[in-house]
């Protein structure tokens, strides 16, 4: 279940009373970390929760890693920006207005705990723009600092080296994402053999090629433009030894961002 562990980590807000959450917020420096993941398809051998599961995973492994900072991690926005997945099924897509006028609140009642900064934390592509969008709404209306960041964008060139894919083999629901379940939880990862997703294909060369190359051009299209089996990338190539390594790099840049931003508004 994605809140088994709710209240066993000191910085989740679902585990604490609203006495406690005020106490973190009200120190130098306090960030609230908004988690923000979606629930859509990924292909037949993952789960429709994979980008929330994962967002708040990586966020709990720079939790691990912080010391004395005063931090308080959000439950996950677990409904993403997805209409490009909808045509597969399975997926649970708010509308663009609607997510962002539900980040927006969330983190303006957050910040009135007494915190003095917000990071929006992401996990799936579709939602970067519109989190984007938020960080300068809200930042706008608040005199607290307000930052957003996709996690898999992070140390990328470091996470580049670990790769056994050519460019596309870590695309949505490849190699990069597969490796990261399969060290987290193998139980929600099916049968690997021949589920191997179409190889990235965009038409523009300056269009995005998989999860580490964004690219510099957005281009909308349906996810069945580019595969029928709703992933694209080669899960094959995954392995949970990949993914533990890529946790721990993204856990320690994660980590990195989150003691800048405190150092910053002490």
């Amino acid at each position: 279940m994605l809140y088994d562990t709710i209240g066993q980590r000191e910085s989740e807000w679902a585990g604490m009373t609203a006495s406690e959450i005020g106490e973190v917020g009200g120190q130098d420096g306090s960030l609230l970390v908004i988690p923000v993941g979606s629930v859509e398809q990924h292909g037949n051998h993952l789960p429709v929760i994979t980008d929330t599961l994962l967002v708040e995973a990586m966020v709990d492994a720079a939790i691990e890693r912080l010391d004395d900072v005063p931090v308080v991690v959000t439950p996950p926005v677990w409904s993403g920006f997805s209409p490009h997945h909808l045509s597969f099924g399975g997926t649970l897509s708010l509308e663009f207005a609607n997510l962002r006028a539900t980040l927006e609140d969330i983190a303006h009642t957050g910040i009135q705990n007494g915190f003095d900064a917000v990071l929006f934390v992401n996990g799936h592509g579709g939602n970067g723009p519109l989190i984007n969008a938020v960080v300068s709404t809200v930042g706008v209306d608040t005199d607290a600092e307000v930052l957003g960041t996709t996690y898999f964008q992070l140390a990328s060139d470091r996470i580049e080296e670990l790769r056994t894919t050519d460019t596309g083999g870590m695309a949505h629901g490849g190699e990069f994402e597969t490796s990261l379940m399969l060290a987290l939880r193998p139980d929600l990862v099916g049968d690997l053999a021949d589920r191997d997703g179409e190889p990235m294909d965009e038409h523009y060369e300056w269009g995005g090629q998989d999860l580490l190359d964004g690219g510099n051009v957005a281009v909308y299209r349906s996810f069945d433009a580019y595969s029928e089996s709703g992933a694209i990338g080669t899960p094959t190539a995954a392995s949970a030894e990949t993914g533990e390594r890529i946790r721990s790099i993204i856990g320690e840049e994660l980590a990195a961002l989150l003691v800048a931003v405190h150092e910053n508004n002490v």
